[in-house]
């Protein structure tokens, strides 16, 4: 193995997660920060490929077979083993479960709780018209409804994620009782990140002023919540780089055509590393060790100060994290140079 140089020989030591995406999702979230995958099966026999072109350079691989939806399969107990065969570190479940799969096989509660599952997390946008439309598919609030009787009917803890925008306000105020009505007090609301479906929509974003007081005490670190002109004034004379980096394991997603992305920010072609099908595995691996990505060059090239300058609306109270909104300032950067080297 040629490595290009000791540093690099030094990153190749880290754990590298694998997420496949080998069955899709069943919903179409108007706020996913992974945008509008297409739904395709991808088979065993390419999993099984995929980690062995990665394992000669990687020290321990993490596989998952899901990207968006975990266990969005018939087969899920043996996909599920299989996963853990492919790992040299195990996959971890983190509080993810499929609701579509919750409230149609009812084996598959019983497996999760086998499988050491302690919580699932839900997610709402509203009441019944208003998460359907979100979510994408009528019927998936009475499914989440019926997914938090199903958990806890099976000593599976529930926790429900609120997202909040200027259309959904006031009915995530009313969910609040309506988790109280099915006994769930685990419950948090936050904005989401602004990149991916997300980032369209901006102009809807919540404003800092407008979240409801009763939603105050649920919200995800509201004490170190932002408006945008808040972001700006720390940001405005920041004459740093912004370059997105992994502190621990390298992740990757794979789409079902075998498209290869970081996975800082939604997949999009300025992010995207290479094919599985079309490049080297040297190649790309090389690319993943040095960053080597269309969008992290871009983000190389300029200032924060000078994104501010560039994407920033001083006048806005739109509610960010800091990081967010760095890396909502750098997709609009790496939008537009991308876009304009493509002309």
């Amino acid at each position: 193995m040629n490595y290009i140089n000791e540093d690099l020989k030094m990153k190749f030591e880290r754990t590298l997660a694998i997420c496949l995406d080998m069955n899709g999702c069943p919903n179409r979230c108007l706020h996913c920060w992974l945008g509008d995958l297409p739904n395709h099966k991808l088979n065993d026999k390419t999993a099984t490929k995929i980690v062995k072109l990665f394992k000669p350079y990687f020290e321990n691989i993490t596989f998952y077979s899901w990207l968006r939806e975990p266990d969005f399969t018939k087969d899920y107990k043996a996909r599920w083993l299989k996963d853990n065969k492919l790992s040299t570190i195990k996959p971890k479940r983190f509080e993810l479960a499929s609701y579509f799969t919750i409230i149609r096989d009812p084996e598959y509660v019983k497996w999760l709780k086998a499988v050491g599952t302690k919580k699932v997390q839900l997610t709402f946008f509203g009441l019944e018209a208003m998460t359907d439309k979100y979510v994408g598919r009528k019927g998936a609030y009475k499914e989440l409804i019926a997914a938090t009787k199903i958990l806890q009917d099976n000593d599976i803890d529930v926790r429900w994620q609120l997202f909040i925008n200027e259309e959904n306000k006031d009915e995530v105020s009313h969910l609040l009782d309506v988790a109280a009505e099915n006994k769930v007090t685990d419950i948090f609301v936050h904005e989401g990140s602004c990149d991916g479906n997300n980032r369209k929509l901006y102009d809807i974003r919540i404003n800092k002023d407008n979240i409801p007081l009763k939603v105050k005490p649920y919200y995800l670190n509201y004490e170190n919540l932002l408006s945008e002109s808040e972001c700006i004034e720390l940001l405005k004379d920041d004459d740093s780089y912004f370059i997105p980096k992994y502190k621990d394991e390298i992740v990757i997603y794979i789409t079902s055509d075998l498209n290869v992305y970081f996975n800082f920010t939604n997949p999009s072609a300025a992010w995207q590393i290479g094919n599985i099908e079309d490049d080297d595995i040297s190649e790309i691996v090389r690319k993943i060790v040095a960053g080597d990505v269309p969008a992290l060059k871009f983000a190389r090239s300029i200032l924060l100060s000078d994104l501010v300058k560039l994407y920033s609306d001083s006048n806005s109270d739109k509610v960010f994290s800091l990081e967010d909104y760095k890396m909502y300032l750098l997709n609009n950067y790496v939008d537009d140079k991308y876009n304009s080297k493509l002309q």
